[in-house]
């Protein structure tokens, strides 16, 4: 036992990392909308000593994104939502989600009592709506769900991702992370109202991604996550029209992981706030490949649906390859650009 517990310690050191405010065990994350903690663990069994209840108490995820909150309580797009591609997943989902007023008095309650920080991540179709849902979030953290676990403040367990870049939401949140303008004057509203952790989740759908990147960072960003989903359409075979309900959707999965890279890539020469690097990670030579381009935290997103303990895994595989080269993680990030 002795012998596991130093193995275990030494593994939590060697990959631990920080992200602003929030102490992460490793640099693996989830990407928001792509792993409902809660449902996944109902689905493997909760009784007694069960697989879901484990998934609880030990979530492999070093920080837990849920996803998008709204304003307003959204039905989402209609239906059919996914399909799957050539080496991808095209989705269409629309940020289904109750409503900010149902998710501080239902969601976020079992969200504070998880055993990991908490990346809320925020939508919304104009500068005010962002505003107001970040408000009364915060307003929930500061009254009776403030006491988090070991009595540590808040900030230092809760962070905020604007989600100003989703490919299958028609207006709003799409059309303010295609200009550095309108993103800066998002930051800049947001950031009185949140003194935590703040990112800025940009789309890879422009010509210029750094622009954006210096624009929220100059703004008051703290992190940024990149990238979201590539807008992609695909047609019926019967038809010839476009399949998804939505029209277009999100592209992701391993075919987006060399325009993904370049994102990260080109971001981390333009600004000095940490970059949460995802799209199409799936195996230990896709993270090292992100944090060699810059990211100082890995999200992991389609790869979630075939394994819900895939991190786990992944973590434990980069612990071996900083070993067999004899790397720290702060060696390893931005290794691309030395």
């Amino acid at each position: 036992m002795k012998a596991r517990r130093g193995r275990e310690e030494r593994r939590t050191s060697a990959l631990s990392t920080r992200l602003g405010l929030l102490e992460l065990a490793h640099p693996l994350i989830n990407a928001s909308g792509t792993f409902d903690l809660f449902e996944v663990a109902a689905s493997l069994g909760m009784d007694g000593d069960g697989a879901g209840v484990r998934l609880l108490a030990d979530p492999p995820f070093s920080a837990y994104v849920p996803k998008t909150v709204t304003l307003e309580p959204r039905r989402g797009n209609e239906p059919p939502r996914l399909l799957e591609t050539e080496a991808g997943l095209l989705n269409s989902i629309g940020l289904p989600n109750p409503g900010v007023e149902v998710f501080v008095t239902r969601e976020l309650p079992r969200l504070l009592a998880l055993p990991r920080p908490v990346i809320m991540n925020v939508g919304g179709f104009s500068l005010e709506e962002y505003v107001a849902t970040v408000a009364r979030i915060r307003r929930e953290l500061d009254g009776s769900a403030g006491s988090l676990v070991g009595g540590r403040p808040w900030t230092e367990r809760v962070g905020l991702e604007l989600n100003i870049s989703c490919p299958n939401v028609h207006s709003g949140c799409m059309s303010i992370g295609t200009d550095p303008a309108e993103t800066a004057a998002l930051v800049e509203a947001v950031r009185p109202v949140w003194p935590g952790l703040l990112l800025a989740k940009l789309t890879p759908n422009v010509t210029d991604i750094a622009s954006v990147a210096r624009a929220a960072q100059h703004a008051g960003a703290d992190a940024l996550s990149l990238v979201n989903t590539f807008k992609g359409l695909a047609l019926d075979r019967a038809s010839l029209r476009p399949y998804l309900g939505g029209g277009t959707g999100g592209l992701s999965g391993p075919a987006i992981k060399p325009l993904a890279l370049r994102c990260v890539y080109e971001v981390f020469e333009a600004v000095t706030v940490p970059i949460v690097g995802m799209g199409g990670v799936t195996d230990v030579r896709d993270v090292v490949d992100f944090l060699a381009c810059g990211a100082s935290v890995v999200a992991i997103g389609s790869a979630g649906f075939r394994d819900p303990w895939v991190a786990r895994r992944l973590a434990q595989e980069l612990e071996e390859y900083l070993g067999a080269h004899d790397l720290s993680l702060a060696d390893l990030i931005g290794r691309a650009h030395r």
